[in-house]
Formats: C-alpha cells, structure tokens, sequence
C-alpha cells in the first residue's frame, strides 16, 4: 500500500511508511519519520527528527516539536501542541498537550465498577482486580482498613507516595516481572490504565476505600491527577531496577513468548 500525500504537503525530507495519508498544507520536517498508517490532518507540522508511530494520528493544524515522538496508535487532537513523549494509544488534546485519556481503553464510571458494597470487581485485564475496601463512617471521621490475605493479596514489603503531580504528567508507564502491587487515591482522584497485552481498561480510582490490585506482568499508566491527589502504592517486593519493564513494545514480545510455552 503507498501512502496519500496531498500535493500541497511538504514531506519530500522525511521517511514515510506504508498506508501514510497527509492532507493538504501539512508540513513534516527534515529526517523525521511517519510510520506505517499514520495520518497527517490538513495544515499539521512535524518537526524535524519527530516520530509518528504506526496508526497515530496527528489532527487538523497539530504540531508535534522536533525530535518528539509520538507512540503508536496515539491520537493527537486537531490544535494541540506537543513537546514531549506521547505514549502508544493516548489521546492528546489542547496547548498544553493534557493526555485525556486512552484510544482503547474505555473509562469505566465509578458508580458501575465500584459499587457501594465492600467487595471485588474483576477486570478483563488478566488478574487486576478491584477491590472495595469496608468503610466505618462516623460523626468523629472516617475509616477504611485493610489486612493481609483478605483485602491485600501479598505481604507488603514495600510502600511509597505519589503526590503533587501536575494534571498534564503520566506516572507509572511500565511493569514489573515478579512484584505486585495495589493502589489506593488516599486523597483525590487517579486515573489508572492496564494492560495485558491483549486487553485494556480504566479505572478511576476517586474514594480512599478503593484498591487496584495489578499482578505482576500488568501494563500500568496513572494519569489525570486531581489537584492535591496523593497515590498510595504498595508493592510485594523491595525495589529493584530489573524487575521493572519501561519498552511497551519489549512487555508485549514478553507476554507473547510466555504465552507460547
């Protein structure tokens, strides 16, 4: 297949992959690259040395900085400017280039995957589960607990704090081979997206009382910050640079091999 380049486009100094459409008035720097099936909406820039990933889509007058890469099947709005990494299938809007959320990844509301009722809800991503922790309200406050081998499903050896992350930044962004971990929003609200390989899904996790359990192998991003949200993490093992996996591409060539013995 060849790819559709409006005759109005610049693209002469790229490197333009199979299945490409450019519209009309697009510019694409020099020795930046457009990977299979990526389009270019009209009046788009690519700067010089930028990557648009296999299926990504960069909208009607976006501009993508040089040297930026943008992952596959991303989707970056029609307006918005990027200038920095935007990871594979996240959608990019505005200025400020604010991922809002996930091209495959539909977000699941709160009131139906998080029902009042301490309990589970298991997610089509393989082994996440999301766990409704029981709540004691009371005129003096509120609490929630949680014990070892019921709510927490591994002895905890490690926990840490995500706070004061701006509303435009993502955390998380990889896996781990061997350590589990469960999340909690002890203050505000989180989005979190996982990944099997196969699957994905979103949670927001908005009430001090829910916990997402990722299993070790799960793909995990944490993104749209509420202001003064703070994420609790708590993690199987001690922290160890090996274990964590940060290529997307190296986590699905691992699942697909592991699957296959």
């Amino acid at each position: 297949m060849t790819a559709a380049i409006h005759p109005s486009a610049q693209v002469a100094a790229a490197r333009v992959g199979s299945g490409v459409s450019v519209g009309p008035l697009a510019a694409v720097g020099a020795g930046a690259e457009l990977q299979d099936g990526c389009r270019l909406g009209a009046a788009a820039c690519v700067g010089e040395g930028a990557v648009i990933g296999a299926g990504a889509t960069v909208g009607e007058g976006a501009v993508v900085a040089a040297r930026v890469r943008v992952g596959a099947g991303a989707r970056i709005e029609a307006g918005a400017v990027v200038t920095r990494q935007v990871p594979p299938r996240a959608v990019v809007q505005g200025p400020a280039a604010t991922i809002v959320g996930y091209a495959d990844a539909p977000a699941h509301l709160p009131a139906r995957v998080a029902p009042a009722a301490p309990g589970v809800v298991e997610s089509v991503v393989k082994g996440v589960r999301l766990h409704v922790l029981r709540e004691v309200q009371d005129m003096r406050g509120d609490l929630c607990a949680a014990e070892v081998g019921g709510d927490l499903p591994f002895v905890v050896r490690r926990g840490f704090l995500v706070y004061n992350v701006p509303n435009a930044e993502l955390r998380g962004e990889h896996a781990h081979r061997r350590c589990a971990q469960f999340l909690m929003a002890v203050k505000g609200s989180v989005r979190v997206v996982v990944d099997d390989g196969a699957q994905r899904e979103e949670f927001s996790l908005d009430r001090p009382n829910l916990g997402l359990y990722l299993p070790p192998m799960t793909w995990g991003i944490q993104y749209r910050y509420a202001e003064g949200a703070v994420l609790l993490v708590l993690a199987s093992d001690p922290y160890d640079p090996a274990d964590y996996i940060r290529d997307y591409g190296e986590f699905v060539a691992l699942v697909r091999a592991g699957a296959a013995t």
